[in-house]
């Protein structure tokens, strides 16, 4: 019987660490910028006063709505802020997410971006296909 346990667990490992490999080596990049939608326009940066994470992302995203003023980039407190919060939750849902990931989180229509890495890595394309659409 522990071998068959033994087998199992060592399958699993397996398994995962082979899933792990194709999402960080092979997963398709983000979306073509092309398919932004025009719903799309409103760019929601969610955060939490207090968040380490958020406080890394903080610089990138100020330098953003000055790169891309005429980019609806909505930045919402969600921690302390109840209506922010309500937002927050009806623009996940709104994006397929029935529970949302946490902050920092960006969602421009159903694409969304979660974490110091992802957001400052993707985000500016996303930014550049809006402003070309306007």
């Amino acid at each position: 019987m522990d071998k068959i346990i033994q087998f199992v667990v060592a399958l699993f490992v397996i398994i995962a660490a082979g899933s792990v490999a194709y999402v960080v080596f092979f997963a398709p990049p983000a979306p073509a910028t092309s398919t932004l939608s025009v719903n799309d326009s409103i760019v929601y940066y969610f955060y939490g006063q207090g968040c380490p994470h958020c406080a890394k992302v903080e610089p990138f995203i100020e330098n953003m709505t000055k790169e891309y003023p005429d980019v609806d980039i909505q930045i919402l407190e969600v921690w302390y802020n109840q209506t922010n919060q309500q937002i927050y939750t009806q623009v996940n849902t709104q994006a397929g997410i029935s529970t949302p990931p946490g902050v920092p989180e960006v969602i421009i229509g159903k694409t969304v971006l979660v974490g110091e890495d992802e957001i400052p890595a993707k985000l500016e394309g996303y930014l550049q296909a809006i402003e070309k659409k306007k």
